[in-house]
């Protein structure tokens, strides 16, 4: 069995699509390296943060140029804290020296050795706690510029010669020179470290302030080496050659060293060092240091050694405390430069973490604005495509009365910027995609009237055609005229559906129901009755089992779809057989071909037509009737699919419990020939105009009463006695008569009792003829002679069978619709009224 022509490119049109089955697929792959295929949360974080890397990277080098500055005050003020203990290492360092002059002068004219050295041993001790003052100083410098740590090694390079000269002091075992030369230099080194730290080119307030203690330093080393000559020649008691030409070079370089401080000190270190100047024991030392310059031709004075010592050590005191002043000075000015710089950057890296922060929460604000305005416009647009739009299609398409308004939610953006245009722009477009399919949905709704009103008409017309050829019928003689009209009557009953189908095209119900349940074995005959090869369709078997009234009519047109579809597409020397069976869920109906069949994918395709009915279209006329089964089908609620059989295929129909019934008080099915009788009477033929009927049912009493079937509340009206003619019987109950004793008639399929002995088909020697007419000549049976031959739809063997002809059933049905069919008519407002004394379009009068 095939379902009919498929349509274009093999799918079936228009199918209703299910809720979110639209998808936002993009036309082409996404590139990450193409710009415009970037996300707008990708867009809009590109936007917010390359300002802000920019920003941060000028922001980091701004702030690292800080750091630095910060970072190398930081140095050098720490390197100007150290020089605390520098100043400590010189002074001691001065003091041994100092002393070890004098007592090399001592040792040089014979003095103790032990005394000497129990006198050196407190000075230098004195210089290795301070030199160890000074590691632990330098210790946090470790990682300090590189000048300043070179510089440092060579101070403790110099200082352990100092120490391992010591032990030539005592013995004097070196000459004066050369044990002080080392002490000269390890001064010169702690010095140079002193004037090591540097600021930079952009303070040279803090450069002065190292020059300025530096010079002080340099004044009081100039100072203590003075001393160191005159004490080493008052302990010698007397001057050597090269004494006063190094004394006149010392003094020399004192008053610069003096002059230079003088120039770079400030006005307080200056008046602080005049007011030392001026201190008696100052003065003390100073007068007699000139008592030691020559005068004229005389020869300089040699001082008292420990008289000059004592004098000369408080000189050094007081010239370490200007020293200490001005270091002091020096230390507060670099930690405030260090301090005042590294509040600069403290508040210039947070103005550059605040103005950030504002930056990125404007931006993010912004942003967020924006990325939630895109992401309610794309949520309506999605929800507009995926939800509502085909919603409010939905709803028009199978609209059945008056047309609904739809209403379209406004925008959910309601800002005044593009976005909100935008989604101004989304509503409109989804209010003009509404009326338009309310236009459509109106217009549908027209075309469906006219159809309908197409269809009632031609009903009417083909009902009376039905009355028009069935008076024809019970007034002809002529076996072939008759087999015409019983022709023209079948062909009637099919355009009678094929109004139906326009009628569930237009979405309106059929009118053809009962108010009381039917068998199901009538229904399926009544559905056999309404195709073009019914004698081929053969009932196996049916259970007992009654189907509701107002369902009768569906049911029995989408049967009858069924079994045209089977005919159509199977061979003609083969017949359709329908099974029905009660089961526990309701009833199964099974409609069996050999036919065509259908490909996998064609067979998928029309299930899911089947399943899910689709609107009605121009591609729907091309399969007709798998759209008038899917839409019966779920109107009625019955399931409907079609399966590969071993030859053709097997339409399956699930009845439920809801459409079956107990039998009625008034049986449509009936299964005597006076019931068969009786159902004719109620299309208007009497039983006494029927004697081939009547001779079957060895009945020769009185017509039998039309029996009252009732129609959509109505009973049918009787037709008016007419005069008895024969009815003309048919070619198969001519040549397939029932044997002597078993049942069969004109009514019944009846074949053999006994399977069929094979053997040649041989046509009859003598014509078949039904009987003679009025004038006694031979009444022919049309295609008696090639039914005997072929007899292509009759199987070689069946067993007895007792089914009604489902000819004369789907006549009986269609005389029971005309009532119906009539009073419709009449109450159709479409339909003009002729006037009285008029024809109404069969000719009778009204």
């Amino acid at each position: 069995m095939a379902v009919g022509p498929d349509p274009v490119n093999g799918a079936v049109s228009n199918h209703r699509r299910r809720r979110f089955d639209v998808r936002v697929v993009p036309h082409r792959r996404r590139s990450p390296f193409r710009l415009r295929d970037w996300r707008m949360s990708t867009k809009l974080a590109t936007v917010l943060v390359v300002p802000s890397v920019a920003f941060l990277v000028l922001a980091g080098v701004q702030t690292s140029a800080l750091v630095g500055r910060t970072t190398a005050l930081n140095d050098f003020a720490r390197q100007v804290g150290i020089g605390r203990q520098i100043t400590a290492v010189v002074h001691q360092l001065q003091q041994e020296r100092d002393r070890s002059a004098g007592e090399l002068g001592e040792l040089r004219k014979g003095g103790d050795r032990e005394a000497a050295s129990t006198a050196l041993k407190p000075l230098q001790a004195a210089t290795d706690r301070a030199i160890v003052d000074l590691r632990r100083a330098a210790e946090p410098l470790a990682d300090a510029d590189a000048s300043w740590r070179v510089a440092f090694s060579e101070v403790l390079e110099a200082y352990d010669q100092v120490v391992d000269i010591r032990p030539a002091i005592p013995p004097a075992v070196l000459s004066s020179d050369t044990i002080l030369s080392n002490y000269h230099r390890a001064v010169d080194t702690l010095l140079d470290l002193l004037a090591e730290p540097t600021p930079g080119q952009e303070r040279p307030a803090l450069s002065d302030a190292v020059l300025r203690y530096v010079q002080i330093a340099r004044v009081k080393e100039l100072s203590s080496r003075v001393r160191a000559q005159l004490y080493a020649a008052a302990r010698a008691s007397r001057y050597g050659t090269e004494d006063r030409v190094l004394l006149t070079d010392l003094r020399a370089q004192q008053l610069t060293a003096l002059g230079a401080f003088r120039v770079a000190a400030t006005t307080d270190q200056i008046r602080r060092y005049d007011e030392t100047s001026v201190d008696p024991m100052f003065l003390v030392a100073t007068q007699l240091e000139e008592r030691s310059l020559p005068a004229g031709d005389a020869a300089p004075e040699v001082l008292p050694s420990e008289q000059w010592w004592a004098a000369s050590q408080q000189r050094q005191e007081l010239l370490r405390q200007v020293e200490a002043g001005v270091l002091d000075d020096a230390v507060r000015q670099a930690d405030g430069a260090s301090s005042g710089q590294l509040r600069t950057t403290l508040l210039v890296a947070g103005g550059i973490v605040a103005v950030l922060l504002v930056a990125l929460l404007i931006s993010l604000l912004v942003g967020r604005s924006v990325a939630r305005s895109m992401r309610l416009l794309r949520s309506q647009a999605l929800r507009i495509a995926q939800v509502e739009l085909p919603d409010a299609l939905d709803r028009l398409r199978t609209v059945t009365g008056g047309v609904p308004g739809i209403e379209v939610a406004p925008a959910v953006v309601r800002s005044l910027d593009e976005i909100g245009e935008l989604a101004e722009a989304f509503v409109a477009v989804h209010r003009s995609a509404v009326t338009v399919a309310v236009e459509q949905a109106t217009m549908r709704r027209n075309v469906n009237a006219m159809f309908v009103n197409l269809a009632r008409r031609s009903q009417v017309l083909v009902e009376r055609q039905l009355e028009l050829l069935d008076d024809l019928e019970r007034e002809e003689s002529d076996p072939e005229q008759l087999e015409n009209l019983f022709k023209l009557d079948h062909l009637a009953a099919r355009m009678r559906r094929n109004d139906e189908s326009l009628l569930v095209l237009a979405g309106t119900e059929s009118t053809r129901r009962w108010n009381r349940p039917v068998g199901l074995g009538p229904v399926l005959l009544a559905a056999a009755a309404e195709i073009e090869q019914y004698q081929r369709v053969r009932l196996e078997s049916v259970g007992d089992v009654h189907v509701v009234g107002h369902a009768v009519g569906e049911l029995v047109h989408m049967l009858a779809e069924l079994l045209e579809n089977a005919t159509a597409f199977s061979r003609p020397d083969t017949v359709v057989s329908v099974t029905a069976r009660v089961e526990a869920a309701g009833a199964l109906i099974e409609i069996t071909d050999r036919g065509l069949g259908m490909s996998p994918a064609a067979l998928a395709e029309a299930n899911g037509v089947l399943a899910s009915p689709p609107a009605a279209d121009v591609a729907t006329v091309e399969r007709m009737g798998l759209f008038v089964v899917s839409h019966l089908a779920a109107r009625l609620g019955v399931r409907v699919r079609l399966d590969g059989g071993q030859d053709g295929l097997v339409a399956r129909l699930a009845l439920p419990a809801v459409l079956l019934a107990p039998a009625g008080a008034v049986e449509l099915d009936p299964r005597a020939p006076a019931r068969m009788l009786a159902a004719g009477a109620a299309r208007g033929v009497n039983a006494q105009r029927m004697p081939g009927a009547a001779r079957a049912t060895g009945s020769s009493g009185p017509a039998v009463a039309p029996l009252d079937l009732p129609v959509a509340g109505r009973p049918p009206v009787a037709a008016a006695p007419r005069q008895a003619r024969q009815v003309p019987v048919r070619a198969e109950d001519v040549l397939a008569p029932a044997p002597s004793g078993a049942g069969g008639g004109w009514w019944s399929r009846e074949g053999p009792v006994g399977p069929a002995e094979p053997g040649p088909v041989v046509p009859p020697a003598t014509p078949v003829i039904a009987g003679t007419n009025e004038r006694g000549l031979p009444m022919r049976v049309p295609m008696a002679q090639l039914s005997a031959v072929t007899r292509p739809a009759r199987p070689e063997s069946a067993p007895a069978r007792d089914d009604l002809d489902p000819e004369a059933v789907g006549g009986m049905l269609s005389r029971l619709y005309n009532g119906v069919r009539r009073a419709e008519a009449e109450d159709t407002t479409e339909i003009p009224v002729p006037p009285s004394g008029g024809h109404d379009e069969g000719g009778r009068r009204q």
